[in-house]
């Protein structure tokens, strides 16, 4: 447990940025299973539209560095790649 006041300060905040951290993900995550699930659905026009919306999501997130640049373009390239390996 922390003992100082400034300890007991950081603890708080640490506690705040972690559930604020946490729904970042999670709305990251969303945005990428939306893109997947429209990609199995087998519509290469709406996965694109949807593609569209997600990467917006994914770059504000690696802009606040939730999740490294170089990852937020690794999905990226993946879910490109399979929009266009649609027939």
């Amino acid at each position: 447990m922390a003992n100082s006041a400034q300890a007991r300060k950081r603890a708080r905040q640490a506690v705040k940025q972690n559930a604020h951290n946490s729904s970042l993900r999670s709305e990251l995550r969303t945005a990428i299973k939306r893109v997947i699930k429209a990609i199995e659905a087998g519509d290469k026009t709406a996965a694109q539209s949807v593609y569209r919306d997600s990467v917006s999501t994914v770059d504000s997130i690696a802009d606040k560095k939730i999740i490294h640049k170089n990852k937020a373009s690794r999905h990226k390239s993946r879910l490109s790649a399979a929009i266009k390996a649609m027939a």
